[in-house]
């Protein structure tokens, strides 16, 4: 095994990991170990390294050895020594600059921490409530619930979402209008191409996994700008093609802006004018922390507005449970496309969930998480404002996950630069350009987009910890 230390020790430098392989002896080895991690950049320019007694003690060697190893490294310079300064990374040696960075950079191990957006914490899943809400549903399930499956989803979980979407979003339908699927990408497979033809507006900003569902299907985008305010709404008048828009009005992902009343508005009144619907995405409409919840867009017109929602964020994503809210003219055409039976959904998670939103286990659990992950949250904010406070930690005041912002003036390679060092430190998350569509109409945004939801509770201090470790610290 390769011997190796990492340090640290406050004060001894920037974290530093060594590993001393290869011919040619230990000091050798720690020369050649010195100068790759220069050279890839890994110890930028200007890094401070651990006073040679520390690494010596640390490493087994003696001091003498990594004394003349500092030495000949500032000779040939790779590094530099001032008195009262410490040893330093030269700015004249030539690290790996951000440009050459790889554009999705991974390092060989698997990361230790799951930062990513979108998924929530699985240790939390209310397993216990689950079962007694599972036992009472089967128990009280009329036989034919165990037949044929009906491709509009069972009548309990049609009625208790009909109640509780009304309760909590603003919904306005009956059992009659939603259509139960296996979630928001099956929603989207039904739509597309069977239901609704011709271009899609779309947010310039949002999953690329879904661009690429919709163009399998044959159906092309148009991204519309974001900004501040959300989508740019009023752009759907410059595009006669498009009959259909899909939003994020609640909390546009992945920036985390909601849509502005004035853009709220435009969308319905453009929609109506055209003939067109507006696809509403609430991934995640449970969780709201510092304002009032916004009601969703199909409150403003059931008839123009397909409202979509999954248990996705608020309990599991392998609870393979989605719902659409439908027009009731098109309720016909979505049952058609997704065939006589039920072939994707299972009869008793539907009748579960049922139980779960009538006997409010799930108003519990929900409550519960939005605590949990608001307490992440803020532990988040201070973390980044104490470490790294020129960056600016938007997109918070709802959701699980928040965007850190480059500095104004930051570029591609500046993100990669950034997620290169997340790697380094084990950490699985995303830059904020990977969810650019290719055509958005505004020059890119940079930053990191960071999922405070997925680790466990006893995980998630340290990967805070290693996210500060990878952030550039502030001036």
């Amino acid at each position: 095994m390769p011997e190796s230390w990492v340090n640290s020790a406050e004060g001894l430098g920037a974290d530093l990991h060594v590993e001393l392989t290869g011919p040619g002896g230990r000091r050798a080895a720690l020369l050649r170990a010195l100068r790759a991690a220069v050279r890839s950049g890994r110890l930028a320019p200007g890094t401070r390294l651990p006073p040679y007694r520390s690494l010596a003690a640390d490493l087994g060697l003696a001091r003498n050895t990594v004394a003349d190893a500092y030495a000949e490294l500032v000779a040939e310079g790779w590094l530099t020594a001032r008195q009262g300064s410490g040893t330093r990374v030269a700015h004249r040696a030539q690290p790996l600059t951000p440009t050459r960075a790889p554009a999705h950079p991974a390092p060989a191990a698997r990361p230790r921490h799951n930062l990513r957006q979108g998924q929530p914490d699985a240790a939390a899943f209310p397993r216990t409530a689950w079962v007694a809400a599972a036992r009472r549903a089967l128990t009280a399930a009329p036989d034919d619930a165990f037949g044929p499956g009906d491709p509009r989803g069972r009548p309990e979980l049609r009625r208790a979402l009909t109640d509780y979407l009304a309760r909590t979003r603003g919904v306005r339908t009956d059992p009659g209008r939603i259509v139960i699927c296996s979630g928001f990408a099956h929603a989207l497979r039904l739509l597309f191409p069977a239901v609704l033809a011709g271009p899609l507006a779309v947010e310039s900003y949002g999953l690329p996994f879904h661009r690429q569902l919709l163009a399998a299907a044959g159906t092309a985008t148009r991204p519309l700008a974001v900004d501040e305010l959300g989508a740019d709404t009023g752009e759907l008048a410059e595009l006669d093609e498009v009959r259909a828009v899909l939003l994020t009005p609640a909390h546009q992902f992945p920036t985390g802006v909601p849509l502005h009343p004035d853009r709220r508005a435009a969308v319905i009144n453009w929609a109506r004018a055209g003939g067109g619907y507006v696809i509403e995405d609430d991934y995640d409409g449970e969780f709201r922390y510092d304002r009032r919840p916004v009601g969703a867009l199909q409150g403003l017109d059931p008839e123009r507005v397909i409202h979509l929602g999954s248990v996705s964020k608020s309990l599991s994503p392998a609870v393979r449970l989605g719902w659409m809210v439908l027009p009731g003219r098109l309720v016909d055409a979505v049952l058609a496309a997704k065939g006589e039976r039920e072939a994707w959904a299972g009869v008793t998670d539907q009748l579960t969930l049922a139980e779960f939103l009538t006997c409010g286990a799930y108003d519990r659990h929900v409550r519960r998480m939005r605590q949990r992950y608001r307490r992440r949250r803020d532990q988040l904010v201070a973390a980044v404002a104490g470490h790294a406070p020129q960056l600016r930690v938007t997109g918070i005041a709802a959701g699980l996950h928040a965007v850190l912002q480059l500095p104004d003036g930051s570029a591609a390679a500046d993100e990669r630069a950034a997620l290169w060092a997340a790697r380094w430190q084990g950490l699985a998350l995303d830059g904020l350009s990977e969810y650019r569509h290719p055509d958005a109409p505004t020059p890119p945004r940079h930053g990191l987009v960071v999922g405070y939801a997925t680790p466990s509770e006893s995980a998630f201090p340290a990967a805070l910890a290693a996210l500060c470790r990878a952030l550039p610290p502030g001036p």
